[in-house]
């Protein structure tokens, strides 16, 4: 109840409504109790409804049952788990079904990341596989307070043997997270540390709070301006009555027979209650019917978004969903999209495209994750094949992709209902990994002849080209990390020598990949060396870096491979259609940067020409904080001032622009709240300073709560931007709820993301017809909605205002009852609401084609203060029109054919029939999209004004005390001046709009009307011709040509500098760019167009179709 009385127009009814109860007021209480009855109770059950589906989703998560072998107080609890169960808290784990004592887990709910990760059983417990050995395990564990970091982890565990404790260090490789899953291992024991809402998903989640649109503020804006006026008028009636009473002859009459005690009462106690029922009388002008015709908007609008075709995905059997229809004309007002990485913009599947070993180039064509593609069966995998020299060289460099890894082997498996492993109808083995890179890399040297078999007794086998398997005993694995940007392992060949290999990660998922042999001493010091770095308690993560340095030195180079991250189909359009309309779109991943950075490539987020600047720990560790953000600044305020982006085109590849790379352990040192260093000036400031100048932000390793502090900390900015945050999952949550719109993606890491999103889309390409059209649309809808409320309104009571002057002050409605009661609900509800939910000011094609269209209504620009003022003066102008225009009329005693006088009741229906036509007429006039639909409830809400008026008044109803309407509109009806005065007030109230419309168009028209004046001129055709570019308003530098894929792939292009006259009419048979094209239509130069409709241009390029 509390966030429905947060709304002006509800709170305000509720105390009219109460007025109402307590004072004897014009009207009846149940005029304004039954519409505010009927809005809560609306929004209530569209609300409860929503909030239900979450809670029973909620409930599937919350009530999994979990098995515990060994009770402590929850903490402390040793708890099985078997494979592909999900873990039901953040555990140690103690002892898995492996002889190693490992596990795979994969963490996609939590950082995105869907490939399998390596975890460690705690040394001395690994042995105890069953319940009773584990059950007999005495050990206590310290560790450091909860901490929503999701990579770090700090503890110790003394495990008591025998009479003294060992003590064992506890890192962020033992640690297994709520919400991962068990891959690839048949159980695991492990004992809880952090349980509830102490765990590092719980720690990462972000209060759910209510979300209000930007419209709807406006709305509460607008009811506080016209709660002032109200009151206003009341206060002003209130004053004159009391100044029309003063002279005795001019009180109360007789008639009115007030009682003695209202006579005695204290005039302050009278001129209140007065001021009350004034307002009472003139409560109309606050819409709450607008309430409730808006909730019905957004619910009934809602289904538009889940019937449409082209947001089902067939591959998934899925439509978009919408869990929260309140916002939906705030996807027409974003301004910047935080999206998630991996499953969000790429499917997280990778193709090995080639490798290159002394400048021979191997391509096996047709793999894909793993998958060999049926084609691929002839194909030539060797360019040219290396001289009898370089044969050893090559086969190293093979071996070396097969053993430096973490690739595991499993039989196989079915994942998503497909199963993998399965080739030409045999069960063969299937490759998982804690990297996809990884799984591509080892099924492309399957192709080339060298084949991983498995990792059996801590020996790696693999399987040459002379089928002969080679065994390799697996020494050290070098973990990859983002600062080392590579990985390496130590193996013991069957010979007894002992090798280096490397892989070293040079970004954009090129590997070199390099070795070194290691002589007995040599191993003997690297295994001193690491030792010492692994049993260290404190700065363990530096010393195992200064470590790996020492170690991976003086390597000898074996070749280079290539390896490709697929994005979803259509990402990177979506992603240039939003810069087009104007939205910065960052990407916030959990990932590392050098695999974000080649993803965002890929989209298009950093083009070719992106100057790429860099805020991670590698450069903090280099300068300071300080220097480092200062030099930023300096950097693109430099670039800011020589160019302003305003004078680049998007798409010009001339322009310089700026790409941001951010890490997570650098984004909490700019965010920390105080800095010791007094020069260090305000580090956030600085910090949004230099994203506002960039074009594209990757903030990469960011753990959950670091993703919605980015979008909380962009919200709070001085522009106040409206924001969107998509991600497919649970690692997305909060951000999703952070945003002012969270849309969330049916992928494959879990439904968290959709359940706690307001929308959510099968795919991440859905977004742009998402954004693009029904954005746009709602906007455009409920914007018109909201104005023309408060005008019809002002239209309707304004004349009440002035009819008291008129009446002696004397609180006498100017309507009938019944024309009060039925004014919003019947008479001018209907078509308003249709006009809401069916609008289409511009194609939807032409939308989709042109973004740049999104920029039109950014801002809440349909919304903002001067037209909010134009419609509410031309409101009062067409309420003056028509009650002084029926005054003046009646004022005329020749008003009837045979010469009777109209009473009170007749002059309010006569201004009341006017009213109702103008203010339909008006909605009218500003239809653009006409179907059967408005047609019949336009004019069939006019047919049932009239209708209702006869019945109203041509019965006598007998559950009425008073029959003042017997009559009335059938006798106003039956004179002619009454005809002839409805359609004079109803054209003259129209009229100056119409004018000003017309001469706007005309003299200073906008991009969209130029559009629908195109539109029309091509009879609903313009979207399959090409002169979209000719239609926004001229460049200064004309003649530029903006480029894009399809045109520079379309075949031999011709271009010719000097042509008179150009004819097209061609329709597309492809989606094209209609920018490349030369202007079609020209309504701003003066060009001519020829009687026979030809288009005739000036010169210009001239692009074949």
């Amino acid at each position: 109840m509390f966030e429905q009385f947060r709304r002006v127009a509800n709170f305000y009814f509720l105390i009219i409504f109460l007025v109402q109860l307590i004072i004897d007021t014009p009207t009846s209480p149940i005029t304004s109790g039954l519409p505010l009855f009927f809005v809560i109770t609306v929004t209530a059950i569209k609300q409860g409804y929503e909030d239900w589906l979450r809670h029973k989703a909620d409930n599937s998560v919350n009530q999994c049952p979990v098995h515990v072998v060994q009770h402590g107080k929850v903490v402390g609890d040793v708890v099985y788990v078997t494979e592909d169960e999900t873990f039901p808290c953040d555990l140690i784990l103690l002892s898995s079904s492996r002889d190693d004592g490992t596990c795979f887990v994969t963490t996609a709910s939590l950082d995105g990341e869907s490939s399998h990760k390596t975890y460690y059983a705690v040394q001395d417990t690994k042995a105890y596989n069953t319940e009773k050995e584990v059950d007999s395990i005495h050990a206590t564990i310290e560790c450091e307070q909860p901490q929503p970091d999701l990579y770090k982890f700090v503890g110790r565990i003394n495990i008591y043997m025998d009479s003294e404790p060992v003590a064992r260090p506890l890192g962020s490789e033992n640690l297994l997270l709520r919400g991962a899953t068990l891959k690839n291992t048949e159980y695991i024991y492990a004992v809880a540390i952090y349980t509830g809402m102490e765990t590092k998903m719980a720690l990462n989640y972000q209060a759910k709070s209510q979300k209000r649109s930007a419209v709807e503020k406006s709305m509460n804006a607008y009811l506080v301006v016209y709660l002032c006026i109200l009151i206003s008028k009341a206060l002003i009636n209130t004053v004159l009555k009391y100044v029309w009473q003063a002279d005795p002859n001019r009180d109360e009459p007789w008639y009115n027979d007030r009682t003695d005690a209202e006579r005695q009462r204290h005039i302050l106690i009278r001129a209140f209650t007065d001021f009350l029922a004034f307002m009472v009388l003139f409560n109309y002008i606050i819409p709450v019917s607008m309430y409730v015709t808006v909730e019905m908007q957004k619910f009934l609008g809602s289904y538009f978004i889940m019937w449409d075709d082209e947001m089902f995905d067939e591959e998934l059997g899925e439509r978009a969903v919408v869990n929260t229809s309140d916002l939906n004309e705030e996807l027409g007002q974003v301004e910047y999209v935080f999206t998630d990485k991996t499953g969000t913009l790429t499917e997280n599947n990778m193709e090995f495209i080639e490798c290159c070993v002394d400048g021979h180039v191997y391509v096996p064509h047709a793999i894909c994750n793993g998958q060999v593609m049926p084609d691929a069966a002839g194909m030539d995998m060797i360019d040219t094949s290396p001289g009898p020299g370089a044969q050893e060289h090559e086969e190293l460099f093979f071996r070396a992709l097969c053993l430096c890894h973490t690739v595991q082997v499993k039989e196989e498996e079915t994942v998503d209902g497909i199963k993998h492993g399965i080739h030409q109808g045999k069960s063969t083995s299937f490759y998982i990994s804690s990297s996809p890179d990884e799984v591509a890399l080892v099924e492309g040297m399957k192709r080339l002849g060298f084949t991983y078999l498995r990792l059996k007794d801590s020996h790696m086998e693999i399987l040459n080209r002379q089928d002969e398997i080679e065994r390799f005993e697996l020494l050290e694995v070098l973990t990859f990390d983002s600062v080392r940007r590579r990985m390496s392992v130590i193996v013991r060949a069957s010979t007894g020598n002992t090798h280096q290999t490397v892989n070293m990660d040079e970004g954009l998922r090129t590997l070199c990949v390099a070795y070194r042999p290691l002589s007995p001493e040599q191993y003997q010091e690297v295994c001193h060396l690491l030792s010492g770095a692994k049993l260290a308690l404190q700065d363990r993560d530096k010393r195992l870096a200064e470590a790996y340095d020492i170690i991976e030195k003086d390597l000898i180079l074996l070749g280079a491979t290539a390896v490709e991250d697929r994005l979803q189909e259509k990402a990177a359009d979506t992603i240039e259609s939003l810069h087009k309309a104007g939205m910065k779109v960052w990407v916030l991943t959990g990932d590392k940067m050098e695999t974000a950075a080649a993803t965002c490539y890929a989209s298009k987020l950093f083009r070719r020409n992106t100057q790429i600047l860099e805020l991670t720990t590698k450069r903090t560790e280099e300068q300071s904080l300080h220097d480092v953000l200062f030099d930023l600044s300096r950097t693109v305020l430099r670039q800011h001032v020589s160019m302003t982006r305003d004078n680049c085109s998007s798409l010009s590849g001339d322009c310089s622009d700026y790409g941001l790379i951010i890490d997570g352990a650098t984004l909490s040192a700019v965010m920390r709240p105080g800095q010791e260093d007094s020069n260090s000036g305000n580090y956030k400031e600085i910090f949004l300073e230099i994203c506002r100048n960039c074009s594209a932000v990757l903030c990469c390793r960011m753990a959950p709560l670091q993703k919605a502090q980015i979008v909380k900390m962009i919200k709070a900015s001085k522009e106040h931007p409206i924001t969107l945050a998509i991600g497919d999952g649970a690692n997305d949550v909060s951000m999703i709820l952070e945003a002012h719109v969270g849309i969330g993606i049916m992928g494959k890491e879990g439904r968290q993301a959709v359940r706690n999103s307001d929308y959510a889309i099968p795919k991440f390409k859905h977004l742009k017809k998402m954004l693009l059209v029904h954005g746009h649309y709602y906007y455009i809808r409920i914007s018109e909605l909201v104005q023309y409320f408060f005008y019809k309104n002002v239209c309707f009571i304004f004349p009440q205002f002035l009819y008291q002057f008129f009446c002696g002050f004397s609180q006498q409605p100017l309507y009938d009852t019944a024309y009060l009661t039925l004014y919003n609900i019947s008479f001018t509800s209907l078509p308003i609401l249709l006009y809401s939910l069916i609008e289409q000011h511009i194609n939807m094609d032409i939308l989709k084609k042109d973004p740049t269209l999104y920029r039109d209504i950014a801002k809440n620009s349909l919304l903002r203060w001067p037209i909010f003022i134009y419609w509410t003066v031309l409101g009062v102008y067409d309420a003056i029109v028509m009650f002084f225009g029926a005054y003046f009329l009646f004022d005329n005693t020749t008003f009837t054919s045979n010469g009777q006088m109209f009473g009170n009741w007749t002059f309010g229906t006569l201004v009341f029939t006017v009213l109702v036509f103008t203010v339909t007429f008006k909605l009218a006039l500003d239809t653009h999209y006409w179907t059967w639909i408005n047609h019949f409830v336009i004019w069939g809400s006019l047919i049932f004004f009239v209708v209702f008026s006869l019945l109203w008044g041509g019965i006598i109803w007998p559950f009425l005390n008073y029959q003042r309407m017997y009559y009335v509109f059938m006798q106003m009806l039956s004179s002619g001046p009454a005809w002839l005065s409805i359609i004079l007030l109803i054209t003259a109230s129209l009229l100056p709009d119409v004018v000003k419309k017309v001469i706007c168009r005309a003299l200073w028209p906008t991009t969209t009307e130029r559009i629908q004046n195109a539109d029309k001129l091509y009879k609903g055709q313009l979207s399959e011709f090409t002169p979209m570019a000719s239609l926004h308003a001229p460049s200064k530098a004309g003649g530029h040509r903006r480029g894009s894929g399809n045109q520079r792939n379309a075949p031999n292009p011709r271009r010719s500098e000097h042509y008179t006259k150009k004819i097209m009419f061609t329709r597309w048979q492809r989606t094209p760019d209609y920018c490349t094209f030369s202007p079609l239509l020209r309504f701003t130069d003066g060009t001519r167009h020829s009687r026979q409709g030809h288009a005739y241009s000036e010169a210009g390029p001239e692009t074949s179709v």
